[in-house]
């Protein structure tokens, strides 16, 4: 079983602004190799964070450095003219898979309920390049873009919810979830069940998140959901993030393991 780690950040300098992410001043792909190894995992997607701002060349060199370990989920300004002109050769980067964005706040938020943002989803349609939003008080708005553009594959990260952005936990940080299996009638719209440990109160395998996995797995299947962790704001080490999966959810098969676990993700976003 190959297994691939949906969302890891790697940085050079300066802490992370989100608290909830390993205060220190570097993750980097070497670090992040020793841990991938040690836990099992055989690669994984970067998404480059805001707060480095060489975090993207890092990213690219990762990939140039370690051949089929690191793919990118990279960005470009929303508030840019130029960038439009630049998704139709997007992928034509080495590693870069497709476009990633945050809509928990203004002015990002409101610009995607207002419609200021679909000449991106348009764009991207045309071009082939999919995208990964966070987007908890967003999630029917990202189904009805699903729906006009049905050649666009979205992806919704962190089970829908806010990830390291909310300190709530167990069924408290999963009040969303109804909203979320709503979008599983879309079939270009998928989960990253990426920072499942992080949402829990209890220790591994954090069983109250079970229930949610499997109401996810139900619904958009073992195709549309992605396994991967959000390492540097986990609990518990790779080898647990993976087992909690692998081991610990006795109603996913061995075909659908493979596929969540990283099978299901290159197929969606075409990492070859």
């Amino acid at each position: 079983m190959q297994i691939i780690d949906a969302q890891v950040h790697l940085w050079g300098s300066g802490l992370p602004s989100n608290m909830s992410h390993w205060q220190v001043t570097s993750f980097t792909p070497e670090e992040a190799i020793k841990l991938m190894d040690e836990g099992g995992v055989h690669g994984a997607v970067i998404h480059p964070p805001s707060w480095d701002p060489g975090s993207k060349e890092m990213a690219s060199a990762a990939v140039r450095n370690y051949p089929g370990r690191f793919a990118i989920m990279g960005s470009l300004p929303l508030d840019q003219p130029d960038s439009r002109d630049l998704i139709a050769n997007w992928k034509d980067q080495p590693g870069m898979l497709g476009l990633r964005y945050t809509f928990l706040s203004d002015p990002a938020r409101q610009m995607l309920h207002d419609g200021e943002l679909d000449w991106l989803f348009a764009a991207a349609e045309n071009a082939g390049v999919p995208i990964a939003a966070l987007a908890t008080d967003s999630l029917a708005v990202l189904g009805r873009i699903a729906e006009r553009h049905p050649g666009l594959r979205l992806t919704i990260d962190h089970l829908g919810g806010r990830g390291g952005l909310t300190t709530l936990k167990d069924a408290a940080a999963m009040t969303h979830i109804p909203e979320l299996l709503a979008l599983a009638k879309y079939p270009n719209v998928a989960v990253k069940a990426t920072g499942a440990p992080g949402y829990s109160s209890e220790a591994y395998p954090f069983p109250a998140m079970h229930t949610y996995l499997r109401q996810i797995f139900d619904a958009f299947g073992p195709d549309r959901m992605f396994w991967g962790t959000d390492i540097s704001k986990m609990p518990c080490p790779w080898a647990q993030c993976v087992a909690m999966f692998t081991e610990e959810l006795p109603w996913l098969n061995e075909q659908d393991k493979t596929l969540i676990m990283g099978e299901a993700i290159r197929a969606w976003w075409g990492w070859e």
